[in-house]
């Protein structure tokens, strides 16, 4: 693995240069982790492939003097409608890992959701943050361990946890496995540190799916036992059904994020990009609606916002860019993004978020 930088050379403006940049400055084993997906990777693929099908409704001779692209989400007041998304293991890529991450991030007028399973304590990484971030909560199976983590994100500073739904058991990622990656020393989960880990008793003819991983999944009962031990917002990650997420706004959820993990967990579900307009459509403006997923430019933000969001999350773009380059490295790619999103608003006559709306795209183009 090549030195990180300690500056931005000139040919690096853009998310996809900071992904070439990375594949010579990560590990193979770093690759094969932050850059593969489920099976065959067509969900993956589809995250990007739906941005490009939308078309840009541009609007000349607009006033948008006094513009800006700020942001309101429960808890944070951010500069850009763009936050990190929750990424696990960040020291496989850079030594200083999540800890740079959400310093870039705090800097730069956005904000981090932080995973379970990073490799530095949340304590820590909120201590390096000038600013608020969220805590990314995977369920565990001993509900006292789930209490823990949540009490010490709360003492630690954060403003809202996200309980990641779609991800109970760990997607057929056959990149990895032909790879064979496995976590090297000093990196690791250690939020979970102290846990036990899940080791269950089977039967003869039980279902290490069904009645291994799936028994002790979350469900909707437990939306209310989680709303009984914080006092934070709860947010859902991974939500794809429109009748999901009515269930969730009836579970009194205070945020909806639609994701298909970037495309990691179940191959050929739909593009999160997709998804978004008849969430939204059920959603109606009751809670902020965040998408993840194949976001690289800030035109993909726009187009986003345009459909539905509130705000969007970038994943494996600002890992290459901690790769590539550290806290500047994120806090660069951060920027360049946002002026992006801001060109993109001026050129479609948007003054600011409240002038996007889907009278801003024209009719979709069908996929190739």
């Amino acid at each position: 693995m090549s030195p990180h930088l300690d500056h931005i050379p000139a040919d690096l403006v853009s998310a996809a240069d900071y992904q070439r940049y990375a594949q010579r400055m990560m590990s193979a084993n770093a690759r094969a982790y932050i850059d593969s997906a489920a099976a065959d990777e067509l969900s993956h693929a589809a995250n990007l492939q739906a941005f490009a099908r939308h078309r840009l409704h541009t609007r000349v001779l607009a006033d948008v003097q006094g513009g800006h692209s700020r942001c309101r989400l429960p808890g944070l007041d951010l500069a850009m409608p763009i936050l990190l998304a929750p990424v696990a293991y960040q020291k496989l890529v850079h030594p200083d890992a999540e800890r740079s991450a959400a310093y870039a991030a705090s800097v730069m007028g956005s904000s981090m959701l932080v995973s379970t399973l990073a490799s530095t304590p949340l304590e820590d990484i909120a201590a390096a943050a000038p600013s608020p971030l969220w805590f990314q909560l995977y369920w565990q199976h001993d509900r006292a361990v789930v209490a823990q983590l949540v009490q010490r994100a709360e003492a630690a500073g954060y403003t809202a946890l996200v309980l990641t739904v779609d991800a109970p058991l760990a997607g057929v990622r056959n990149a990895e496995q032909r790879a064979g990656f496995a976590l090297p020393d000093g990196v690791a989960a250690v939020n979970l540190a102290a846990m036990a880990p899940y080791q269950p008793v089977l039967a003869a003819g039980q279902s290490a799916v069904f009645d291994g991983m799936m028994a002790i999944a979350p469900r909707w009962a437990d939306i209310a036992w989680l709303r009984s031990q914080t006092r934070l917002p709860i947010l859902l990650k991974g939500i794809l059904s429109p009748h999901d997420a009515e269930l969730a706004l009836q579970h009194g959820v205070d945020g909806l994020i639609v994701s298909n993990h970037g495309g990691r967990v179940l191959d050929t579900v739909p593009a999160a990009l997709d998804a978004l307009p008849a969430i939204a459509a059920v959603v109606q403006g009751r809670v902020p609606l965040l998408l993840d997923g194949g976001v690289r430019r800030g035109s993909d933000v726009f187009k986003a916002l345009a459909l539905g969001a509130s705000a969007v999350l970038i994943g494996r773009p600002f890992i290459h860019a901690l790769a590539v380059a550290g806290a500047l490295g994120v806090a660069h790619l951060l920027r360049t993004l946002h002026e992006e999103l801001e060109v993109t608003m001026a050129l479609t006559g948007c003054r600011t978020l409240a002038d996007i709306g889907p009278h801003c795209l024209w009719p979709a183009q069908p996929a190739a």
